[in-house]
């Protein structure tokens, strides 16, 4: 007996099961279906489509890239590759279309005249891309929904961009004719350390659990970019080739990034490079002011998008106001290239190789590190038994009055009135408390108790990579999770 689609997909595929899951019943629906997928780049998002429907997509057509395209003429470009893609899947030729009105006319004409009353799957990859200035794209796009495509019960219709700015302005919040009109949404997200683990292993890529969260630290759970690590290397050489040899895979990778999904590139790419400088983040204040940005609304766009891509987190750090929203950078990729890439003039091409050991890279362990506890934190709370425990997370900075200033990189804020201090130390042996360091612990404690809700208890968590050497100091620590806890039950 064959296998289910859903099984089958779940079976090739690492990871997305719960993507494939929805994908797959949404499919089975008997109702008109406006499916959009959004994501940062890389991520995998025409590669989840194709997989899970691989042989069921009636129509597909990619958006030409405005970035590789002279502006001029772009319109009648994008509607000659249009017309290109209805031809080769079947369309009998006709007068190409002039307008996207034309366009989408021609594919309603196209499914019409092919339809069984099985399902009709159109899939539309890159959809930003075909808003050129002036091409009435959206209205044409409203219509060709509105009009038609939402009265046919076996329609589904799949669209995908890593322009996140406009999926979410034209699309997902849409005030216009496509108001509500989405019946589904997926934001794909970067690989867990888990997927990566599984990924590796579907390559034959023999890592260990310490190589593994290091790559992540690197790479940040992106597929693409874990698909050129070599097995036959150590992770060190891996690096190497893909950021410091000659024409290195990724070595314009940070430009591209966004380039082809914001107009205002060098402008967002200024907000990077400034989040960057600070482990603590900015205040929307301190971004506009260091950067000399007068346009409220840019910034507010910017910002939204790149939180959307997965680049940025907002928070309100421990003790502050609503109004006191902090903007900080948690894309590994990004940290890794503005720390070790950007700016140098001369590339050594086994730089990593010949620094793995220095202090330089031992530092950049370190924040890497705490960056990446900040922004996974569903691994780091399972790890702890405290899944099911609504909880937000915080940085904290303070002055003391009779102690020295502290700040504490991550804090898990619970409902269940415990808070986990939490310390990430990147080791590469088992970490060890001496009386200087449990006696700024002690301090940390007390005055976080003193900012804390008088029901709150404080639990001092370490996050590390191998264990907690055991001796007088060490009972410091209420809860110790080490990497190995983020791999295990990853498979349950």
């Amino acid at each position: 007996m064959p296998s289910s689609p859903n099984k089958t997909k779940e079976k090739r595929m690492v990871g997305r099961k719960k993507e494939i899951k929805e994908l797959n019943k949404l499919y089975e629906n008997n109702s008109a279906e406006l499916v959009a997928i959004f994501g940062r780049r890389r991520v995998g998002k025409t590669y989840l489509v194709d997989e899970v429907f691989s042989d069921r997509i009636t129509f597909r057509h990619t958006g030409l890239s405005p970035e590789s395209t002279n502006p001029k003429g772009l319109l009648n470009r994008q509607l000659e590759h249009f017309y290109s893609s209805l031809t080769l899947q079947g369309m009998p030729e006709c007068k190409k279309p002039k307008s996207w009105f034309d366009a989408f006319l021609l594919l309603e004409k196209h499914l019409m005249n092919i339809d069984d009353g099985s399902r009709q799957l159109v899939f539309i990859d890159e959809l930003p891309w075909l808003d050129s200035p002036r091409s009435e794209f959206i209205s044409a796009f409203e219509g060709f929904w509105n009009s038609w495509g939402c009265h046919r019960k076996n329609l589904m219709v799949i669209v995908c961009g890593s322009a996140n700015s406009w999926i979410l302005n034209k699309l997902i919040n849409a005030h216009g004719g496509l108001y509500n009109r989405l019946t589904y949404v997926i934001k794909l997200e970067p690989f867990s350390l888990g997927e990566c683990k599984d990924f590796f292993e579907s390559k034959n890529v023999k890592f260990s659990n310490y190589d593994i969260v290091q790559s992540y630290m690197v790479f940040g759970g992106i597929p693409y970019y874990l698909g050129y690590i070599n097995g036959e290397k150590s992770l060190a050489q891996n690096i190497d080739d893909i950021f410091f040899a000659h024409n290195a895979k990724l070595e314009d990778e940070f430009d591209r990034l966004f380039s082809s999904v914001f107009d205002n590139s060098e402008f967002v790419k200024s907000i990077v490079s400034f989040l960057a400088t600070k482990n603590f983040g900015y205040t929307r204040a301190e971004i506009t002011k260091a950067l000399g940005i007068t346009d409220g609304n840019s910034i507010t766009k910017a910002l939204n998008a790149l939180i959307a891509s997965n680049f940025i987190i907002k928070y309100v750090p421990f003790g502050l106001s609503k109004r006191d929203v902090h903007y900080k950078l948690t894309d590994p990729f990004c940290l890794f290239y503005l720390h070790f890439i950007n700016n140098q003039t001369t590339i050594n091409e086994e730089f990593w190789l010949q620094n793995t050991s220095s202090q330089m890279v031992s530092t950049w362990r370190g924040y890497a590190f705490e960056y990446g506890c900040f922004n996974d934190i569903k691994e780091r709370k399972k790890a702890l038994g405290i899944s099911g425990v609504i909880s937000n997370v915080s940085a904290w900075s303070k002055k003391g009055d009779d102690v020295k200033g502290t700040q504490i990189d991550l804090l898990i804020i619970r409902n269940d009135n415990v808070i986990n201090m939490c310390e990430l130390k990147f080791y590469s042996g088992d970490f060890e408390v001496d009386k200087e360091y449990y006696v700024t612990l002690m301090n940390r404690e007390n005055l976080l108790l003193k900012n804390a809700s008088p029901k709150a208890s404080i639990r001092n968590t370490l996050i590390t990579t191998f264990g907690l050497k055991r001796n007088e100091y060490s009972s410091i620590f209420s809860n110790v999770v080490v990497i190995d806890d983020l791999f295990d039950g990853y498979r349950c």
